[in-house]
């Protein structure tokens, strides 16, 4: 950067990413704050025909988008276009940067999914849930003037076979043009190459919003195009760089950048071109997730390599993975009075609780796994169980004595035995925010052999109705994509979390619902 030293003393004073936040990018852009970010090349992003949708996303005043939306639902236009749109218009305004944007962003593929599994009448509500929250979070950014992606020249890649360490070595030391061009770079060769390349800088912590942001954007990708990695991505790539100049007490361990490489070098995992394919029972399952559960986060990395060494299915380390994330939902005792929020009153386990950041980390680490290369298969695996591990050990409460719900008392307390009536008591414990109960009844429902989609159908509900703290429609998706992927011996596990963080968040109900209720006559 060309910047003068005194201008990046300034700074790095005040935080890069607060100045254009708070100045908006036209006036950081006047005082040179705006090249400072990375951002020399001031040409604005345009997305093609998409481009008038997500100026709609952007400029709208809040009150009067969801008739607008439903306008165009019914001029033919799709949720899934509107979708893709939302995400671009948060991309281009946020670029990772802003806290409440992108969780917004994170939960605009979880709400796409969650319409699918709707009668069509209601289909668009969580979708127009999230884009209510999407656009007026990006007019209290300053709509358009307060963009932070612009157009980026892509930069020189002198050895591609090295692109993942150039990246990440541009990212520690917080040159953010420099990344930024060569994130271009290598989004323009390919977007799957780009996606490993970019975890790389990811895997230098396990911090939750770390690691979550970037299988978001992949999964947008599906609907938004491959030809858009670059904007979506992106956002993880200025992210990690801001992340660069947090407290070194925050996040909490930095051991990853050295425990990773030891790791795949004392177990010959980067001499594997392929994971194994060696199944496995439901006894190593389970005797995995409670090695990862109880051991330290070192330790519990340090199995999962070997695992992977022995030749392990990654889909089996992926189970007891997530299961010993889903055990921190279950044995938590809540928000105790030092963390109590507004929204997220004592005992309640919803929004940025453990247990919820370490199941949704643990289901980007088994989903990153399952879409990358070899080398990042691995290490994804092994620091989604140092994640859970140091979640365990770091974030306080006494998870190894504390038993799970639903306790037995709670299961003997459920007299119902029929679905219909046990569905009416678990939507009675919802209402009643009576997170024990739910379990009980959720675990008495499974032992009686009934479908799972009715229980489902119900928590959908309150996952469109309810604010969450904007983690609803994420934490939805993430237990509903568990319980497919997990054998049924242990499934029922994560709709018994979903059931406990369900009627832990109720009675606080998300802005917007009820309108497109009314518009939508449903």
């Amino acid at each position: 950067m060309n910047t003068p030293t005194s201008r990046r003393g300034f700074l790095a004073e005040v935080g890069k990413g607060m100045m254009v936040a708070t100045l908006g990018y036209q006036a950081a852009r006047e005082i040179g704050v705006a090249s400072a970010l990375g951002d020399e090349v001031s040409e604005k992003l345009s997305f093609g025909s998409l481009e008038p949708l997500v100026c709609l996303m952007q400029e709208s005043n809040p009150q009067q988008l969801l008739p607008v939306l439903v306008e165009q639902l019914r001029s033919g236009v799709e949720l899934r276009r509107l979708v893709a749109a939302a995400a671009l218009a948060n991309a281009r305004t946020f670029g990772g940067e802003d806290y409440v944007g992108f969780h917004t962003m994170m939960a605009l593929a979880p709400a796409l999914h969650m319409s699918e599994e709707l009668p069509k009448e209601l289909a668009p509500l969580p979708v127009f849930k999230v884009l209510y929250r999407n656009t007026n979070r990006i007019q209290e950014h300053g709509g358009r003037t307060g963009e932070i992606l612009h157009e980026v020249k892509p930069g020189t890649l002198s050895d591609s076979s090295q692109a993942g360490e150039f990246l990440r070595e541009q990212i520690r030391r917080k040159d953010v043009n420099g990344a930024e061009q060569t994130f271009a770079a290598l989004a323009k060769r390919s977007p799957e190459e780009a996606f490993n390349d970019l975890l790389y800088a990811v895997q230098d912590n396990t911090e939750v919003h770390r690691v979550v942001l970037p299988y978001r954007a992949w999964d947008l990708l599906g609907l938004v195009g491959m030809e858009q990695a670059h904007t979506l991505l992106r956002q993880s790539v200025r992210y990690c760089v801001k992340a660069e100049s947090w407290s070194p007490q925050y996040p909490p361990s930095g051991e990853p950048k050295t425990l990773l490489p030891k790791l795949l070098e004392e177990h010959k995992l980067l001499e594997k071109s392929e994971a194994g394919t060696k199944q496995a029972e439901d006894a190593w399952v389970d005797q995995m997730s409670q090695t990862i559960f109880k051991s330290s986060p070192e330790q519990a990395a340090q199995a999962v390599a070997a695992a992977l060494a022995e030749g392990m299915a990654p889909a089996a380390i992926g189970e007891a993975l997530t299961l010993a994330a889903n055990q921190l939902i279950l044995r938590d005792y809540g928000r105790t009075p030092d963390s109590e929020v507004a929204g997220k009153p004592i005992g309640s386990v919803h929004g940025d609780s453990i247990g919820v950041h370490a199941c949704d980390s643990a289901n980007a680490w088994r989903n990153m796994s399952r879409v990358s290369n070899s080398r990042n298969c691995f290490a994804s695996l092994i620091l989604g169980a140092y994640q859970v591990a140091l979640d365990r050990t770091n974030r306080g409460g006494d998870f190894l004595h504390w038993e799970p719900l639903p306790l037995a008392r709670y299961i003997k307390e459920v007299k119902a035995t029929t679905q219909e009536a046990l569905l009416r008591e678990a939507d009675e414990a919802i209402r009643g925010n009576l997170q024990a109960r739910a379990t009980g009844i959720v675990h008495r429902y499974a032992e009686l052999g009934f479908s799972e989609r009715p229980l489902f159908d119900l928590m959908l509900r309150y996952a469109i109705s309810e604010d969450g703290a904007l983690h609803a429609e994420k934490f939805y998706r993430t237990m509903s994509e568990e319980f497919a992927a997990t054998r049924p011996v242990f499934r029922w596990r994560h709709l018994k979390a979903l059931a406990r963080v369900t009627a832990s968040e109720y009675g606080r109900p998300a802005a917007g619902v009820m309108e497109a209720r009314g518009l939508l006559k449903v």
